[in-house]
Parts: structure tokens; sequence; C-alpha cells
């Protein structure tokens, strides 16, 4: 397919911004500002510039938009976060990105511990990251509700309209297109896509999943294409990766995996292909073609990743012509991002879940037990560093210029050459 493909990810000013405004960065491809010098080795006290404790528990990325760090908790009323039947605050947090001092600190809802759905042993009540359009913040708690806060932590909107049981917590996150903000609510038994207006949090346009996957709960956060002129909000899900239009949610194409369920991991786009993870139980690539309409799946899937090392957690990274994927057993693979061949495949570290980005040459790495594994990018497989923190974390990575932030279970890191 000979086609012209740019890759958006939002239509809103800040989209060539250096600053780390949603999930995976301002790009959400998880690449950092070319000339940030991120530090190359770390501890829990070298080149950490300040620890903060964070209230609550959550598992939602860092941003950062004009020298302010943004990220959502749940706060529990009692001293076991992990207690299930109790109320929760779900809020979202402001610190200043230089100091780590909490400069606010807003309750977005109140969280019915009676009604409270069960959450996976790796999730949280709090793990949608937050994004920055049009100098304001959008907060997603999935099934909890939307909202819209100003900079300074007001709550302008709220809705609750889009109500569904989730399965396992709630997870993705969402991506503002225009004046719409698009998220999956893939819930049982009937999944579905929605966007809200973002000036006033109305419901826009709600859209029925086509799928007849079995287990129909995932997780994914959609990127957006430009495609021959045609936007296209690709959004997977279970059983497809599907495509729709942004304006009026009409899903265009989709091309089937099967019984791919809980699908998290973000899809990447390069090559004129998308990159996307099929989820559970036996993740697998797939190197698909956009556009088109209906079922492509017999004609636009370039190659399929079946082996060991596909992802179900971890969103797949693509630097160049290398396409890296990090398993939840540590298993690092290079793959050729035209053919899907394998470069290099190796034990990285122990089970990941947090995304990949790449820096100067560099793609980092982070593993639950809170180790970064620094490794050169290239066909050869070349660990550079490894650097522990010695906590748990599931969160990807902030980036802050030259500094990285990393989400612990209980606390958030600057990590900068000291």
């Amino acid at each position: 397919m000979n086609r012209l493909l740019c890759l958006f990810l939002s239509l809103t000013p800040w989209l060539a911004s250096a600053e780390w405004t949603q999930f995976r960065g301002s790009g959400g491809q998880g690449h950092v500002e070319e000339g940030a010098q991120l530090p190359l080795e770390w501890s829990a006290e070298k080149n950490v510039t300040w620890r903060v404790d964070l209230p609550g528990k959550g598992w939602s990325s860092p941003i950062v938009h004009q020298g302010k760090i943004y990220l959502t908790a749940a706060i529990a009323e009692t001293r076991d976060q992990d207690r299930t039947g109790v109320d929760r605050s779900l809020v979202t947090i402001a610190l200043d990105a230089k100091s780590g001092e909490i400069l606010w600190q807003t309750q977005v809802f109140q969280q019915d511990g009676a009604r409270e759905a069960r959450i996976h042993k790796k999730n949280s009540h709090a793990s949608s990251t937050p994004i920055i359009a049009w100098d304001h913040l959008f907060v997603h708690f999935g099934h909890q509700g939307t909202a819209c806060l100003n900079l300074d932590g007001k709550v302008l909107w709220t809705n609750q309209d889009l109500t569904y049981k989730p399965v396992h917590g709630n997870g993705g996150s969402p991506i503002v297109v225009g004046d719409k903000l698009i998220f999956s609510c893939d819930g049982p038994p009937d999944p579905f896509v929605a966007a809200l207006h973002v000036k006033t949090g109305r419901v826009a346009w709600k859209t029925p999943r086509n799928t007849k996957a079995s287990k129909k709960f995932s997780f994914c956060t959609p990127i957006l294409l430009d495609v021959d002129g045609r936007k296209e909000v690709i959004l997977p899900g279970s059983g497809s990766v599907f495509a729709y239009d942004p304006q009026t949610g009409a899903e265009l194409w989709r091309s089937g995996y099967g019984e791919g369920y809980s699908v998290v991991p973000r899809p990447v786009f390069g090559h004129g292909l998308i990159f996307a993870s099929s989820g559970y139980d036996r993740p697998a690539i797939y190197a698909v073609h956009p556009g088109g309409s209906g079922d492509v799946t017999k004609s636009h899937i370039e190659w399929a990743h079946t082996a060991k090392g596909a992802p179900r957690n971890a969103s797949p990274l693509l630097v160049g012509d290398e396409l890296y994927l990090f398993d939840d057993k540590g298993i690092g693979s290079c793959l050729d991002a035209k053919t899907g061949d394998v470069h290099w495949q190796e034990r990285v570290g122990s089970d990941m879940s947090a995304s990949p980005i790449h820096s100067n040459g560099k793609i980092y790495a982070l593993d639950e037990q809170g180790t970064t594994y620094v490794i050169e990018a290239g066909t050869d497989f070349n660990l550079l560093a490894e650097n522990a923190l010695e906590e748990r974390t599931l969160a990807s990575f902030g980036v802050d210029g030259d500094a990285l932030l990393i989400r612990t279970e209980t606390g958030l890191f600057r990590i900068e050459e000291r």
C-alpha cells in the first residue's frame, strides 16, 4: 500500500510540544524530545533530585506541563489501601516539577465502597493517565467517571453517564481529537467506545464494539492517524484492531486476531504500519496497514509475531527500523519493523508492565521491582546500565526535560544527572 500517512495523536496546539502531556509523552509513542540528556545510572540515592510520598494509591503515569506534574490517586478511608469494600476519594494531584512540593489536591469523585468493582492485583482505582489539551486537564477513572479541571485544580465539569461493569478495574487512557475526548469502555457484555465534548463533558457519540470474542474486556489507549486525509482513531480491543471516525464514532474498519482479550498495550505506528498486541492469553504482535473499510483481516496484515516475547501489558516501542518489545516475564526483543524478523531476544529483568521509552539512542525499560534497564538501540543487544530503586512500580515513565519521573507504589522520584 503506497499511501502517505502522517501520525497525529491529537489535533491540538501542543502536538509538537516537548512536554510530557499524555500517556507515553506528547507524541504518545514513547519518544523523548531530541537533545534531552536523561541519566544513564542511578539508585535510590544517586542522581535523585527528590522523592516525595504520594497520598493513596494509583498507577496513572505522571504528565508534565509548564513546570507542574499531574497524576491521579485513589485514597481509601482506611490504612489498608488495597482493602475492598471501603470508600475512596478519587483525586487529582499537582506537584511542582523542580521541588516535588504538592501544590494542590482536588477530589474529583467519591467512590462508594459498597458498589466498588473488584480490581486485578496489578491494577489500581486510578490507573488511567491524565491528559493536557487546550490548557485544561482531563482525568479519567473508567466506569467511575471522567472530569475536566483547570490547571489550578478547579473542577469544570464531570461526566458519570457512561456506566458499565469493568473486569479487573479500569486501565485505558483517553486522547483528545479536536473537540472530542475519546476512550474505550470495554466491559462485558456490551463493550463500547465513547467521545465526550471537551468543553461541556456531554456525550458526543457512543459506538458498540463489533466483536465476536468470548471475553470482551480490554484496557487499551487509542492513537490517531491521518490516512490520505481521513482521520482514523485506532483502538484495539477484544478480538480486533478497530478504527473509528473521531467525529461520528462510526467504525471504519477492523482487523481480527481471534480470541485476544484484555488488550492493554498502546499501539505504535511507522513505515505505513500499525503495530498492535492481541493481549491475553497468548499475545502476538500484528503489523497492520491502516485504511480500508469493513473486515480487512485477510488483506491488511503485513506480518504477525506469534512466538514468545510479545507483550501483554507494556506498549511496543518503534525506533527507526526496529520494533522493541518487553513481555511480562522480562524478555526483551528487537524485531525488524518491516518484516517481523527477530534481531535479538534476551532476558532483561523481571516482570514488565510499564511501557518503554527512547532517548538519544537508548531504550529505557522498567520492571515491576523498580529496576530500569538501559539498552543501546540497535540490532545487537547491549545492556548499558541496570538501575534499581527497590520499590514496586507498574506506572510508565514521565519525562521533564533531562529528568526521569518514576512513580512507585508509595511515591514519585525525580531522577537526573547531579
